[in-house]
Parts: C-alpha cells; structure tokens; sequence
C-alpha cells in the first residue's frame, strides 16, 4: 500500500494524500524485473490463501512462473510505504504468511535446470525462515547453481550479528547490499571501503547508492563507481529491486567465462539506468 501525502502531514488529524495498493515484496519484485528483462525466472513463496490466484497473476504478466503455496491460516505479507515528498519512503511491514514458508514450500524439482538460487535477507531474519534459507542455500552449493544474494534490509540485519549473516552467505557469486545494509555488515563509513570488505566474503560486490549510482566490486582490483542518472523521484520503491533485477538479467545472460571486468560495469551501469527510471513513477514492478 502506498501513501504519499498531498500536503505536510496534519498529527492528530486528516491529511490529503493518494493511496494505492501495489503487489510487491522485494524478492517477487526482483523476480518481475528479471523476468521482464529477459530471464527465465521461477519465484517460490507462501501467501494468505485468497490471494495466491492474484499474485500468480500479477508476477505472470511478467514473466515469472510462481510457485505459490497457499496459507488457509495467515494472510499475506503486507507494507504500507509512506512516499515522501523527495521519493524517499517509510515502509511498516507486516511479513503474514511469509514467516510461515517452510521446505515443503520450495520442493527440490524447482532446482531442475536452474542456474542460480537468489535470497534476499529476509529469509536469514527470523529462525523458522533461517532454516529454510541454510538448507536452500546447501541445496543450491551441492548441485553446483551460483547464488546471488540482496541483504534486504538495514533494520533487520542489525538484529542479528552480522558476522553471522556473512558466514552463512559467503562465497556467493553476487551480493547486493545498499549502503545502509553494508555499513552494517562492514563496519566502514565508506561505500568504497565497504564494497571491497565485502569482496572477502563474495566473487562480485555491488553497493547500491541510490540517485548516486553504485560501487562495482571484485576480489584483488580497485573498486569501481557507476555513476547513477540524475532524475527528479516520485516514489524510490522498488529501485533497488529493479537494479539487482536488472544486474542479474545481464549477469544470467553472459556466459561465466565473459565475465569481464568490462561485461560487469555495462550490467551495473544497466541496472542504473533501470533504477532512475522506476523512481520516476508510483509502484515497484515493471507491469
């Protein structure tokens, strides 16, 4: 659900505003613009019973195949995102159905054929979830797919110890931390210090810094500032989502022996143009 106010919010009292209600979620997000872009994507998650239909339909009008399971118990996880008037927002979550997922959500056949397995953080945030994401994760490393991963959320990577969330992670192909997740995860006040800390754990780092751009990063090499594409923001929801969508369809796409240092710059320059365009209008998906 999305909120932006018309005028300076009045305490206490009515304030004008536009509200409209989205499908999202960071994972089914990246997913759409993955699929969208070019990839051939298959999201498996949990949602309230009555919206399952709905959110198969919402993630197919991209492209994506949805493996949903049904919850007859919880709804589905809902955000209000209050959009600021600059773009910036505030997002108050309510994970429902999500934190119920559980491995019989994510049955082994859906590994068939697949290339890599992508997590957010969220997964790693609560102990029934962590489970799930450390036995996803073995499956993935037994059957040889790359990982990639998106830490998710400044928040709730400072609940747990961050050493913990990089030892369960480490040694996937991609990371995608914006800056507020990797100066949890590093300790460092610098995007440029924090993308190469974080190349100890992970084969490519890229720090998302909003209008900015990001910093491309790779074990034993300097790190690399893209520059982002100035742009006046209407809601920033999403663009992080639509950035690692977009990296990843380019980063799918190339075979791994041309994964130059030129090949990665041109996907994260990709993805920077895809970000500066989803911040330019209301709602987080590409359709």
């Amino acid at each position: 659900m999305l909120v932006k106010p018309l005028d300076g919010v009045t305490p206490d009292s009515d304030t004008r505003a536009t509200i409209s209600a989205r499908p999202g979620g960071a994972a089914a997000n990246q997913a759409a613009w993955m699929a969208h872009l070019g990839a051939d994507v298959v999201f498996a998650g949990r949602a309230g019973a009555r919206d399952v239909a709905y959110h198969r339909r919402e993630l197919a009008k991209a492209g994506v195949r949805a493996h949903l399971a049904a919850d007859r118990e919880a709804e589905t996880g809902s955000i209000v995102i209050m959009v600021e008037p600059d773009g910036g927002r505030t997002m108050f979550t309510d994970r429902g159905a999500n934190l119920r997922l559980r491995r019989a959500d994510v049955p082994v056949r859906l590994f068939s054929g697949a290339a890599a397995l992508h997590l957010t953080g969220y997964t790693f945030c609560e102990p029934p979830l962590l489970e799930v994401a450390l036995w996803l994760l073995g499956e993935a490393r037994a059957r040889g797919l790359a990982v990639t991963i998106d830490p998710g959320s400044a928040a709730f990577l400072a609940r747990m110890e961050p050493a913990a969330f990089l030892r369960w992670t480490e040694g996937a192909a991609v990371c995608f931390p914006n800056r507020d997740e990797a100066a949890v995860l590093t300790g460092e006040a610098e995007p440029l210090a924090m993308a190469t800390r974080l190349t100890r754990y992970y084969g490519v780092v890229v720090v998302k810094l909003g209008a900015t751009g990001c910093v491309l990063a790779v074990p034993g090499s300097a790190p690399v500032l893209i520059a982002g594409n100035p742009v006046r923001a209407t809601d920033t929801t999403g663009a992080g989502d639509a950035f690692c969508g977009a990296f990843m369809s380019r980063w799918l796409a190339a075979p791994s022996a041309n994964l130059t240092p030129a090949n990665l710059t041109a996907a994260a320059e990709f993805a920077v143009q895809v970000a500066a365009t989803v911040v330019t209008r209301f709602g987080a998906r590409p359709v």
